[in-house]
């Protein structure tokens, strides 16, 4: 291979600043929502199952819509998709921020999501074949990933200090960053090929649509279950109509001739236990921090303040971000799989139950806990999920795998919404360590049953064929050990 110019040199690492700064950006979207959902919800006069969209909404378009858009990424080329999601995007935010309904400001969030779901992983795909193999793939995918995993810090920051001036500026802020995003990939991203696409069809719309409409009202329907009297029935419609285009989804994926989730996944125990792992691990995650922001801000605390107090949670996965792999690697993916699940749910049991003043010193013990199960078993579940599958299906396996994640998002932080609502917040934080324990308990049967991953004929490990990102917002350790 030939040492490439400087100049172009030059223009790659523009690239990869410019899709690393959209990343960061990506990837705030949950941290800086969590901090100002009290003031949303007082702001526009909102219950706590009402609020509690601006993150379930956003989770259930980013998971639901997730394996849709990597079909139209397929059939319109990345730079297509990229560049046509961040002025939505953009959009999407200015109009949460000057509406004063919560179904526009929910439908927003939805959108938004579908975004996420288009720039990130495909941002992270268009890196991965700009920039040559070697040092260099591998130093870009570094600042990728650090930038991904920074965001939710960022996120933290950001919003604690925009929500004192109002929470519309923390919903605005990410307009004009993506418009200049926007400007600058115009320039940098290069153009997709001239080769044969294949037709998107019907299945996929059908599909996409019957996945994402099931999950929001099967959100509905949790958000509703511990409501007095008539919300029963509220509940009740919205599962029959979650039941119905769950059949629908069913039907459309197994008449496709190329259906949107490859079915052989469904019987791959290693890869579902992962993901399911990973949906409990990121669902009681969002649930806890939910309860947190809700009850600190009961408290008295300021945005400013719950931001520095949930800094512990998200701060050691930002500092270990390019080392993930290695510490996975060198615990062995089940051993820090377990050690992350058993230390969440503790970290949850600890959190003050009381009625008496809480200071951040309180909140230390649970916090960092929390955060070191992410840096211990987020990256170790995608390994272990991507690491026992055929080449062939690595790529579909991540689809799946990210959708898990964001998926336990949002069904996890609607039924602990419900919960805070009709009994407050010990019950609320019982249910998020019961979530909690139950991904422990399938971690466990992976320490017990561990799966020896499969050899390419070279008898070397397999990788992820395409470019994933592990739903935290930083690539996966698999990802970057392909590169």
């Amino acid at each position: 291979m030939n040492t490439p110019s400087g100049g172009r040199a030059r223009a790659r690492w523009a690239l990869v600043s410019v899709l690393s700064a959209n990343m960061l950006v990506d990837a705030l979207e949950v941290s800086a929502t969590l901090v100002a959902l009290p003031s949303v919800g007082s702001g526009l006069g909102l219950s706590v199952t009402r609020v509690q969209w601006l993150v379930s909404g956003f989770a259930a378009g980013f998971g639901g819509l997730l394996l849709f858009g990597g079909r139209l990424v397929e059939r319109l080329g990345p730079r297509r998709v990229y560049l046509a999601a961040l002025p939505v995007f953009a959009a999407a935010s200015l109009a949460g921020a000057l509406t004063d309904s919560a179904l526009l400001l929910t439908a927003t969030r939805v959108l938004k999501g579908f975004c996420v779901a288009l720039t990130a992983p495909t941002g992270l795909a268009i890196i991965l074949s700009a920039v040559p193999e070697g040092a260099e793939r591998r130093r870009a995918v570094s600042v990728y990933s650090f930038f991904g995993a920074a965001g939710f810090c960022s996120g933290l920051l950001l919003s604690g200090l925009l929500t004192g001036a109002g929470w519309r500026w923390t919903i605005a802020f990410p307009a004009p960053v993506a418009l200049l995003l926007l400007a600058a990939g115009l320039r940098l991203v290069p153009r997709d090929g001239d080769g044969p696409r294949r037709p998107l069809g019907r299945h996929p719309f059908v599909a996409g649509a019957a996945l994402t409409g099931a999950v929001l009202l099967l959100v509905y329907a949790l958000s509703r279950i511990a409501g007095p009297g008539v919300q029963w029935r509220y509940a009740a419609a919205a599962l029959a109509g979650a039941a119905a285009l769950a059949a629908v989804l069913v039907r459309a994926e197994r008449t496709a001739p190329r259906p949107l989730l490859r079915t052989e996944l469904l019987r791959h125990e290693p890869l579902l236990r992962s993901a399911l792992g990973a949906a409990a691990l990121n669902g009681s995650y969002v649930g806890f921090l939910l309860v947190a922001a809700l009850h600190l801000r009961g408290a008295g605390w300021s945005p400013w303040q719950t931001a520095l107090a949930f800094l512990p949670a998200g701060l050691p996965l930002a500092l270990s971000a390019l080392y993930s792999g290695r510490i996975a690697a060198r615990l062995g993916p089940a051993r820090a799989v377990a050690a992350g699940a058993a230390a969440a749910p503790l970290g949850y049991a600890l959190y003050p139950r009381g009625g008496g003043p809480v200071g951040h010193a309180d909140l230390l013990p649970a916090t960092s806990l929390v955060g070191v199960a992410f840096v211990l078993a987020f990256t170790a579940l995608h390994l272990q999920a991507t690491g026992t599958v055929p080449p062939a299906l690595q790529s579909a396996a991540g689809g799946l795998y990210q959708t898990c994640v964001q998926l336990g998002a949002a069904l996890t932080t609607a039924l602990t919404s419900a919960l805070y609502a009709a009994a407050g917040r010990g019950p609320a934080l019982w249910l998020v360590t019961g979530v909690g324990l139950a991904g422990a308990c399938v971690a466990l049967r992976g320490l017990l049953h561990p799966s020896a991953p499969p050899a390419t004929p070279a008898g070397h490990l397999s990788h992820p064929a395409a470019a994933t990102t592990d739903g935290r917002g930083h690539p996966s350790a698999s990802t970057r050990k392909a590169s």
